[in-house]
């Protein structure tokens, strides 16, 4: 069995346990003849994630002027053939230094084209890119056409950050007042309004995670149905969805992805709407690889491997989502603070529920 070092950034955050847990879980299920040691990134010595992998380092953050030395001395250093993306922040950075990095190095960056982040990373390039190419979508607005748009859509609306992922500066607004109030907090948050139709039905709403070969062909597609608290899934039902998958496949293709995109949806009227795009691993793709389609491996085995693959079954479930706890010993912590790497973990999970 052939072991392959890979990175995973940003290993406090959700998206990137989810890349760790789903890496973990391919090692167990041993499905190639490659297994993955971890090696987790973080900017602070309380991510979780670094305690949890095979070993973890202490970067600065993204937007300081060392960030990227940082990651080539450790790809340098730990032989990494591939780097994960777990945060938004580095999706761009990350993607655009790319050519660099796998020059430096000899690891491969896993992220989409950098015209596929774009056009995902900004609400408003997805709306007009949707609209052109006649796909089905939530009607949206920039603030200067607000009032047509209430004309024809009336409250309540939708008013987020074009930029913004996540709940942050997410908006429901009912009257003028409100709408007011929340495009002034998006801009102070330093960020530009984007006013989108409300689509009814909590229940309706709808994630699919897609991965695309490196020669534009679906390997997997994935959807289920989605309960959201604070922004995140912490309830889903995984089930065939077939409409909602085949939409999601649509536009993954089309828009030109590479590895591993995520669409989100709303049904409405027997059809699915597309309100946004993700160009990067979800937050829900451990419970993905549970139910059998693990995208990390698969975009690895793929991009780095050069395997063909393509699976279209899994299991139905339902995915409660709770709480839970890593330990470690203050003493290790401090010295993760010191030493600013982790190298034999001694964290641990008790079995308490």
């Amino acid at each position: 069995m052939k072991k392959s070092n890979v990175l995973v950034t940003a290993s406090g955050g959700i998206v990137a346990q989810g890349i760790i847990k789903c890496l973990n879980i391919a090692n167990k299920q041993k499905k190639s003849d490659t297994t993955y040691k971890i090696i987790a990134t973080d900017i602070n010595a309380k991510a979780p994630g670094l305690y949890r992998a095979d070993e973890g380092v202490l970067v600065p953050p993204v937007t300081a002027a060392n960030y990227l030395k940082y990651i080539i001395k450790t790809c340098i250093e730990k032989k990494i053939k591939a780097i994960f993306i777990g945060s938004d922040e580095e999706l761009l950075p990350l993607t655009r230094a790319s050519q660099e990095i796998e020059r430096k190095t000899g690891a491969i960056v896993l992220s989409n084209p950098i015209d596929v982040i774009s056009k995902a990373g900004d609400k408003w390039k997805t709306f007009e890119y949707l609209k052109e190419n006649g796909l089905p979508c939530a009607d949206s607005v920039l603030p200067q056409d607000q009032d047509r748009f209430l004309r024809e859509h009336g409250f309540p609306i939708i008013v987020k950050p074009r930029e913004g992922h996540g709940s942050l500066h997410f908006y429901i607004v009912h009257n003028i007042n409100e709408l007011d109030s929340a495009e002034n907090a998006i801009r102070n948050a330093g960020w530009r309004p984007l006013l989108q139709e409300y689509l009814k039905g909590d229940d309706s709403e709808f994630t699919t995670g897609v991965t695309i070969s490196h020669d534009g062909k679906v390997m997997s597609s994935i959807a289920m149905n989605k309960t959201l608290k604070s922004g995140q899934t912490y309830k889903a039902f995984i089930d065939n969805y077939k409409s909602v998958r085949k939409s999601a496949e649509q536009v993954a293709v089309k828009i030109g992805a590479v590895g591993a995109i995520n669409i989100q949806s709303k049904m409405i009227n027997g059809k699915p709407k597309i309100f946004e795009i993700n160009a990067r691993f979800s937050a829900t793709s451990p419970l993905r690889a549970v139910a059998g389609i693990n995208e990390p491996d698969i975009v690895f085995r793929n991009l780095i491997l050069g395997e063909n693959i393509k699976t279209r079954e899994y299991k139905k479930l339902v995915c409660m989502r709770y709480w839970n706890e890593v330990y470690v010993p203050y003493s290790t912590y401090k010295k993760v603070e010191h030493d600013r790497k982790v190298e034999h973990s001694d964290s641990f999970i008790p079995d308490y529920f």
